[in-house]
């Protein structure tokens, strides 16, 4: 069966302090940047270079993207 969407996740690193996005939907997707509204054009671009390169195929004129991000935190208790 033939993809009708491709799912991206973008998670934050604490480490890099980026957000990174990859999707199992397309081989080679690793994008990183520092807010989400800055990883969005970056990731459809490299989703249509690397859908070209990966020679993946779609049967609707256009693709649907989501991009799912999360981002976890934490607060104190204060009821402790």
């Amino acid at each position: 069966m033939k993809p009708t969407s491709i799912i991206v996740r973008a998670d934050w690193d604490d480490e890099a302090s980026v957000w990174v996005a990859s999707s199992s939907d397309i081989e080679g997707l690793c994008i990183e940047a520092d807010t989400v509204e800055a990883l969005e054009p970056k990731v459809l671009a490299a989703i249509h270079d690397l859908l070209e390169l990966n020679g993946t195929r779609f049967e609707t004129p256009e693709i649907p993207v989501q991009i799912v991000a999360q981002h976890s935190a934490r607060i104190p208790n204060p009821c402790v």
